[in-house]
């Protein structure tokens, strides 16, 4: 009886793995367009995800950098991009914070800009192990062009990361299937 649920459990874990495989380490994302209206970084990824949404930005992808959130945590680069403290920037910088601070919320903030700002194609950056769900719920609420950019993560904490996606997505799968 125990061998058999120790396969059990064996083949769960297993197949939890895969799953991690397909929607975590290696999604679906995009290449990026050549024109965008606007390239959107979600937060909490730090500069991790920061740093290529200025690099398309810079490169002449869009000319709009819209940043979640860049009062919470320790975001310095995206404070003086939203304060004005970088002089040198020859884009547009929105700031905004989604209410509430999810990416349910991020969903909903870059539909309510794309409205307001007439934005029909629209560059996604966000952690790679981020990208499924957070395509999923942008999908929702916003209905032009979506490109979904991954950036990189520490690769000690994407077990964690994982877990914790997994237990999101499933939510929102769901209980949350709505914008």
């Amino acid at each position: 009886m125990i061998r058999r649920l120790l396969l059990v459990l064996a083949v769960l874990v297993a197949a939890w793995l895969v799953a991690c495989a397909f929607l975590f380490v290696w999604p679906h994302t995009d290449t990026p367009p050549v024109h965008a209206d606007a390239v959107v970084v979600l937060a909490g990824g730090l500069d991790r995800r920061l740093d290529p949404a200025l690099a398309l930005v810079r490169s002449g992808v869009a000319p709009v950098l819209a940043i979640s959130s860049p009062n919470r945590g320790r975001w310095p680069k995206a404070r003086a991009l939203c304060t004005g403290k970088v002089k040198t920037v020859r884009f547009h910088v929105r700031c905004f914070t989604p209410n509430p601070y999810s990416t349910q919320g991020e969903a909903r903030a870059v539909a309510r800009l794309a409205r307001a700002f007439g934005w029909s194609r629209v560059v996604v950056v966000t952690s790679t192990f981020h990208v499924t769900r957070a395509r999923m719920l942008v999908r929702r609420c916003y209905h032009g062009q979506l490109w979904m950019v991954g950036s990189s993560w520490p690769w000690w904490k994407l077990p964690e990361e994982w877990a914790s996606e997994t237990g999101k997505l499933a939510v929102q799968l769901t209980a949350q299937r709505g914008c």
